[in-house]
């Protein structure tokens, strides 16, 4: 059974080791999400942790998906904005376990994702991914707009440069 859930600053505290699993596996899969290999579960903690203090601190929004009550994948929204941005908030880290892929948790994690931000007054979300990456195809089927393309953006984990996809939603 598939749950998708929106942590608070305690869940997502007690969530760390399996959202720790979760990112090491990504990033030891080839996933350009700001972390370079070798990639373990004590270079993911501290992240993590920065993640939790955030949600406390009502600056991010972290959902997870779970399989049989263990997280396999998640997703943040970066609520907090500069004063001439209330209207808008960051789409970040869309991560789902290679092991729970195909069964379209990254799809549910979105919709909750956009949903809930609509609801917070949020009208327009903004991403990038890695040019060329799978995750790349992903957002213009939940129908997201492709800006464009900053090349040379940030580096591969396994090292290389690579460029990032711009895109954007509207959601209210």
């Amino acid at each position: 059974m598939t749950t998708i859930r929106l942590l608070d600053a305690a869940q997502a505290r007690a969530a760390i080791p399996d959202l720790c699993d979760v990112l090491v596996d990504c990033v030891n899969g080839g996933a350009s999400v700001g972390f370079m290999q070798p990639y373990g579960v004590g270079d993911a903690e501290p992240y993590w942790q920065g993640v939790a203090d955030a949600v406390a601190a009502g600056a991010t929004l972290l959902f997870v998906a779970e399989l049989e009550g263990k997280v396999v994948g998640t997703v943040q929204i970066g609520a907090a904005q500069m004063p001439n941005q209330p209207h808008r908030a960051d789409l970040k880290k869309l991560l789902v376990n290679r092991s729970a892929r195909g069964k379209g948790l990254a799809r549910l994690l979105m919709d909750a994702a956009e949903r809930e931000a609509a609801s917070r007054g949020k009208t327009i979300l903004v991403l990038d991914t890695a040019t060329g990456s799978d995750a790349e195809a992903i957002y213009p089927r939940l129908g997201w707009e492709r800006v464009g393309v900053i090349p040379d953006y940030a580096l591969w984990p396994e090292g290389g440069f690579c460029a990032s996809t711009f895109f954007y939603k509207r959601v209210a």
